[in-house]
């Protein structure tokens, strides 16, 4: 069975340790002496026609231009290219995920859901005996993730594209998105469930959106930053082809800066879609928010719990904090948390066809996305920078003050506050 050195870890779980590696595990491939290599997966760049001989004599993954282009090789050629002065070789960054048992997600999901509007959901509508939710017709999301179980009857109405970046075999595979781990079918859930066509089944916050499911995770919830990078790129691209509204919502992200993932969501940025990143789950300390989320052209959502503290919602512990030194600006930098949203405890859609409780900021981040997706429909000649102008805009009538950090205004632990539909 082969295993690949993998880039990005989902924030499931309520509490998590990253660290950078340099090398991982990785596909086990033989030599011709009949000893065992490790398949490594490589970024390539250098003098162009030296690239061009090693493009010709390997099967390339992604080319991202002047960027450079990614492979799987074996340890023998990477030895190889590395001796290759014309060439810069760097290996594919990989994180590690550290879960506590406690926070392990049960195997079993509820055939039901416990109840049809989530407390969350509820709490984003500011409206406690809510029965249904509505909006978001005409934008998408594009949930980058482990995937996602199109065929789950609160969700197939509103699939628009399925796609595989994660093959090693093709750099897109269609049609194909198949969620084995549970996380994207959750957080797809929270974006946009629709209640079922049954009348029996849970709602998320923009329920006639359309769901974009790009499958960058592996099964295990790790996977190369250049697949996701790919599919940051691809959304971009199919916005511009399509002319419509795109949001993309990432529950993903590692401690590490990686510079292929930062170009991706610039470059998506620049081209009028609305990056929405989990904060991380590394709280309660200062500087804990991972990548993307940590980017400036990424909205970096933290977690809160079905808890009142000094009058409002309060932020997990488990939530990543941003930089404290920002505090009260209300203007976004780099590491900065920007809007808090219901992290903790929250029911969604699985892959069994069920519903599973589950808690962390990858599960506040997709209560952002569809909100947002329902300013974006309601108001469609917005621009993205005003859409997100309005997300901050609504999270600051909502000031949170109950959480490690949280203030009065703009802070690191809540940021602007917690955006609501009114």
């Amino acid at each position: 069975m082969k295993k690949k050195t993998k880039f990005m870890t989902l924030l499931l779980c309520t509490a998590f340790s990253l660290s950078m590696m340099a090398d991982g595990a990785a596909a086990v491939q033989k030599d011709s002496a009949g000893s065992e290599e490790q398949e490594i997966r490589v970024l390539v760049t250098g003098e162009k026609n030296n690239v061009k001989k090693v493009k010709e004599q390997h099967k390339e993954k992604w080319d991202f231009g002047t960027e450079g282009f990614t492979m799987d090789v074996s340890q023998t050629d990477y030895n190889k290219l590395k001796g290759n002065k014309q060439l810069e070789i760097k290996k594919v960054p990989v994180v590690t995920i550290s879960r506590p048992q406690a926070t392990a997600v049960s195997a079993a999901a509820a055939v039901y859901p416990s109840m049809r509007v989530p407390w969350g959901i509820k709490a984003v509508y500011n409206d406690s005996s809510l029965q249904t939710t509505s909006g978001g017709n005409g934008t998408k999301i594009a949930v980058l993730d482990t995937g996602t179980t199109t065929s789950h009857i609160d969700l197939a109405a509103n699939v628009e594209q399925c796609k595989d970046f994660t093959s090693t075999t093709a750099t897109i595979v269609n049609n194909s998105c198949t969620d084995r781990n549970g996380h994207g079918t959750h957080v797809s859930g929270t974006a946009l469930a629709n209640g079922g066509s049954d009348g029996l089944g849970i709602y998320g916050v923009a329920p006639e959106a359309e769901l974009w499911a790009y499958k960058v995770l592996g099964d295990d919830g790790s996977g190369y930053s250049d697949d996701i990078a790919g599919a940051i790129r691809h959304a971009a691209d199919q916005k511009t082809a399509t002319g419509t509204r795109v949001i993309i919502s990432m529950s993903l992200g590692s401690a590490g800066k990686d510079t292929l993932i930062t170009n991706a969501v610039n470059y998506a940025y620049s081209k009028g879609l609305l990056v929405i990143a989990a904060a991380g789950n590394s709280g309660y300390a200062a500087n804990t928010i991972g990548y993307p989320g940590a980017l400036p052209n990424a909205v970096a959502v933290a977690a809160l719990e079905n808890r009142q503290e000094n009058g409002t919602y309060r932020v997990a512990n488990f939530s990543s904090r941003g930089n404290p030194n920002t505090d009260g600006d209300f203007v976004i930098g780099e590491k900065d948390v920007e809007i808090s949203a219901p992290g903790a405890s929250i029911e969604s859609t699985w892959i069994d066809g069920g519903y599973n409780t589950i808690s962390g900021t990858s599960m506040a981040t997709p209560h952002v996305s569809g909100l947002a997706a329902k300013i974006w429909s309601a108001n469609p000649g917005l621009t993205h920078a005003q859409v997100r102008s309005q997300l901050q805009s609504k999270a600051r009538v909502y000031d949170i003050k109950g959480g490690y950090g949280s203030a009065t205004g703009d802070d690191y632990a809540s940021g602007f506050g917690f955006a609501r539909v009114k």
